[in-house]
């Protein structure tokens, strides 16, 4: 029995170095995953010119004054299926704007922009406005579909049905602003986030778009 014991022993710690280099390599490999992952589950953080950013600083601008347009016609109106649309509307994109307020600060990045509205748009195949730059900032909003001061002011002081037909003409071409801008950071943005919400904005504006046009026909607006 003695003599077979040197024989067993070196096949003994052959099994055993066996075993740790497979434990080794499965450790490794763990690793590797788990870098991999890492990697893929924390893309880079959106850079201040990128489309993210863009988007999300011109869609607070656009998006306050939805909700300035909304509360006022939701103040006013007597129309119960208009009230309910703006109180949706300026719920919804009241909600929106903090959003995508916090991803700002959430990346870092400052609020406001030295680059011009919709510059981040530029590499757009469908949606661009080309260089926005040496455009004056009244003409670069009406490109967006915003209304005017004047446009604001005429709303402000309109009454009954002459109000809710101005402000169904002005949040259907704001919200036509809005969908070109949302489909260009689907096709330009990087974070998934951004791109759900921009998702929702073209399904619930369409629909909103949908809806605002019916009203029209019903109070019998002209145009």
């Amino acid at each position: 029995m003695s003599d077979d014991a040197p024989v067993a022993r070196p096949a003994a710690r052959r099994v055993v170095v066996a075993v740790a280099v497979v434990a080794l390599l499965a450790v490794v490999f763990a690793i590797g995953r788990f870098t991999a992952f890492g990697a893929s589950a924390a893309p880079a953080t959106p850079s201040t010119v990128s489309a993210d950013a863009g988007f999300a600083r011109d869609m607070q601008v656009h998006h306050t004054q939805a909700v300035l347009m909304a509360m006022e016609i939701y103040r006013k109106t007597s129309d119960d299926e208009l009230r309910t649309l703006s109180y949706d509307i300026a719920t919804t994109q009241a909600g929106q704007r903090g959003e995508m307020f916090g991803w700002l600060v959430q990346w870092g990045l400052p609020q406001a922009s030295s680059q011009p509205l919709m510059q981040w748009m530029v590499a757009s195949s469908a949606h661009s406005h080309g260089d926005t730059s040496a455009l004056p900032q009244d003409e670069l909003l009406a490109q967006m579909g915003m209304a005017s001061d004047a446009e604001l002011d005429e709303l402000r002081t309109l009454e009954g049905q002459p109000a809710d037909c101005l402000f169904l003409e002005l949040m259907i071409r704001h919200h036509q602003g809005a969908i070109p801008m949302a489909e260009a950071v689907i096709e330009l943005g990087s974070d998934a986030r951004v791109k759900d919400v921009a998702q929702t904005i073209v399904a619930g504006q369409s629909a909103e778009i949908d809806a605002m046009r019916d009203i029209q026909s019903r109070l019998s607006c002209a145009g």
